[in-house]
């Protein structure tokens, strides 16, 4: 299933982001591979996230947040 996921950065600010494999993509970013924005805000945790039918649904309700 499709994922949005909220992190709170280590700085208390917050990123958006979709993915396939939520628990996978957790690790990129507590990696320092996970997005440029938060490369530079470790750690990161998972503030909320939901699953979607569809990538493209996912996809859309991150955009919306």
């Amino acid at each position: 299933m499709p994922f949005m996921y909220i992190l709170r950065c280590a700085d208390d600010s917050y990123y958006v982001g979709s993915t396939w494999d939520l628990d996978g993509r957790l690790q990129q970013h507590q990696r320092g591979q996970g997005a440029k924005y938060t490369k530079t805000r470790l750690p990161v945790e998972l503030a909320y996230y939901a699953e979607f039918e569809s990538v493209s649904d996912a996809f859309a309700f991150e955009k919306r947040v």
